[in-house]
């Protein structure tokens, strides 16, 4: 049989010990020689493959995630990172005279600025990479050379080098400079921002600045109107600003081909006034003479066009320059409001024009009448006299106006009745607003009819008792002067769009207030205000050789507060009256308050005399045909 027993072991072996190689349960034996256990390495290499895997894991969840739910939102983000909402803003419109000539217009200029410690680092890196670049100091003197080759002597060299050399944040250069000018500079030294900026320019300084009022910059650098034409049109002449996107680059730079939804800025209109600003500029200065030269508190004067009732000038005394500025303006004490349209006051004799022409109207008498005028009359309960003691004079009608007696008027304003008399206020536009396009406009006051009581028709015919602006005053004589037509007076003569379209002001209807004759008739009547000796009228100072002046004269008693009576030292001194009166083509209105002295502080006829007699060389008036001379006293 064969033997089946195990084979002889070596010597030395015991029986039962393990195969060489091996464990006891069979495993090899690790790389350390120990049987049995794991080596450092292999735990490191276990580690980091979980780690790995682990990494993988997140950055597949993350990329899952970009992918489909935040990737919207980081592709608006990033969007709008780089994305650049533009404004492109409108030019606001002029402000022309009724010729063109510019009174207000905006011109766009530019503010130049840097950051001169961030170009001073940028100029050390470039020479450091480039040792041909300039240093800053260098760079420093290059910029102020070519400040002052560019701008002269609208800039200090010593103040730019300043600047440039502080170590700051963002400074300013200099500010408000011409496009062009800005141009040249930035083109040859591209670190200086360039910002566009508006500014608004008045060419005639204080010419019509009442008017045409003033304007402001809002936060955002947007000119905006705060008085006058610039305020009520502010809209129109704003315009509307455009729009336009792109995608910036990381030196803030455009990306080209990224320019998108561009929507052209609409620049204002342009607003052309029915002012003449020669005209205009004479008024303001002779009415700021006059205002000297009489002591008053203040003067303001206003010129018509005699047929359409259209504003040729309006001035004030101590007016403003908005180019001034507001603020310093006001330290002054400029007026920068509109006394012509917003401070009515007693208007005196100019107001009997309006008995002269009811009378003539109701046919209850006619020029050549003669009255017999007492010095005093007694009336509604009180007694009102002339200006000059007198017994019973012949003055005819014609003469009652020439002298301009209160007694006479009120005799023909009993005639004329006290409800009919109130029509004619009202017809003759007082006590309303006449709709001028400018805020502010008074109403001026005339009593209601259900309120006159105690002596208040006699006062009203003499023009004590109500009162009225310089503008309704020039209504009442443009009526007159238009054949009995009143039309409320304009000072916007049109709009016109960036486009060219013309944009008319709305023309208000004419208001027949007595008939074609009666206006002439009393037109003529009134030649005897100006009349000379030796029978002269209140005012032949207003006089015009070689002309006919229709025209009234006015001293209103001032109320005295301390007595809440009428002031016997204190008056207003008006003057109404027509340029000339045989073929009208101006109508002039004027008011002193208080004058105090000088021939100015009994008339204001001298006043319209300077501004008639300068209408008449400019305009190249033809002169008047010879007219008679009017009785005013019955021998």
């Amino acid at each position: 049989m064969t033997d089946r027993r195990a084979p002889r072991r070596g010597p030395g072996v015991p029986q039962g010990a393990p195969r060489a190689g091996r464990s006891a349960d069979g495993r090899p034996p690790t790389r350390s020689g120990r049987v049995g256990s794991v080596s450092a390495t292999d735990r490191r290499f276990v580690w980091m493959r979980t780690a790995f895997i682990a990494i993988m894991a997140i950055a597949l969840v993350k990329l899952l995630w970009v992918q489909t739910i935040g990737g919207t939102e980081l592709a608006a983000r990033a969007e709008s990172q780089r994305q650049v909402h533009q404004v492109l803003p409108a030019t606001r419109g002029a402000i022309i005279d009724v010729g063109g000539d510019p009174i207000a217009f905006t011109r766009e200029a530019r503010d130049l600025s840097i950051q001169p410690l961030v170009e001073q680092r940028n100029a050390e890196e470039r020479k450091r990479l480039d040792p041909t670049k300039p240093t800053w100091d260098e760079l420093v003197e290059d910029i102020s050379d070519e400040f002052v080759a560019v701008l002269g002597e609208a800039v200090d060299r010593d103040e730019i080098e300043a600047k440039l050399s502080s170590e700051g944040g963002f400074t300013y250069l200099v500010r408000n400079i011409d496009v062009t000018q800005a141009n040249s500079i930035t083109k040859k030294f591209p670190m200086i921002g360039s910002e566009r900026v508006d500014i608004r320019e008045y060419p005639g300084g204080a010419l019509a600045a009442n008017v045409v009022g003033a304007t402001s910059k809002s936060d955002e650098g947007k000119i905006i109107g705060l008085q006058g034409i610039e305020a009520v049109l502010n809209d129109e002449l704003d315009g509307e600003d455009g729009r336009q996107t792109f995608d910036k680059a990381q030196d803030n730079t455009m990306i080209p081909g990224t320019l998108r939804n561009v929507s052209a800025p609409r620049d204002g209109d342009t607003v052309r006034l029915t002012l003449d600003a020669d005209l205009q500029w004479h008024l303001q200065k002779a009415v700021q003479t006059a205002k000297d030269d009489s002591g008053a508190g203040n003067a303001s004067a206003v010129v018509l066009d005699a047929r359409t009732g259209e504003v040729r000038a309006m001035a004030n005394d101590n007016t403003f320059n908005p180019a001034v500025g507001i603020g310093e303006e006001l330290e002054r004490g400029a007026d920068l409001g509109n006394p012509a349209i917003t401070s009515p006051f007693e208007p005196g004799s100019v107001n009997k024009i309006v008995t002269a022409a009811a009378a003539i109207e109701a046919g209850l008498t006619d020029p050549d009448e003669v009255h017999s005028v007492d010095g005093s009359i007694r009336m509604d309960g009180v007694t009102v006299s002339d200006a000059w003691e007198h017994g019973p004079t012949p003055y005819t009608t014609t003469g009652i106006f020439g002298k301009s007696s209160n007694v006479g008027t009120l005799m023909l304003a009993q005639r004329v009745g006290k409800e009919p008399f109130s029509e004619y206020l009202h017809d003759f536009g007082l006590g309303q607003r006449s709709g001028i396009e400018l805020a502010g406009e008074s109403d001026g006051l005339v009593p209601d009819l259900q309120n006159w009581q105690g002596g208040t028709f006699a006062n009203l015919p003499i023009g004590q008792g109500l009162s009225m602006t310089t503008l309704q005053m020039a209504g009442i004589y443009q009526t007159i002067a238009n054949d009995g037509v009143r039309v409320p007076p304009r000072i916007v003569a049109e709009r016109v769009s960036p486009d060219g379209e013309v944009h008319a002001t709305e023309r208000p209807e004419g208001v027949r207030v007595v008939s074609e004759q009666t206006a002439r008739t009393v037109r003529d009547m009134f030649r005897s205000v100006v009349q000379g000796p030796p029978d002269a009228g209140t005012g032949p100072q207003a006089a015009v050789a070689g002309y006919q002046i229709s025209g009234k004269t006015g001293t209103a008693q001032q109320i005295d507060p301390a007595c809440s009576c009428y002031s016997n030292s204190r008056y207003w001194i008006t003057f109404a009256g027509i340029l000339p009166a045989d073929d009208p083509r101006y109508v002039i209105a004027i008011m002193l308050d208080a004058p105090s002295k000088g021939v100015l502080g009994a008339s204001a006829a001298p006043l319209f005399h300077d501004i008639a007699a300068w209408l008449v060389n400019r305009d190249n008036i033809p002169p008047s045909a010879p007219a008679p001379e009017l009785v005013l006293q019955a021998r």
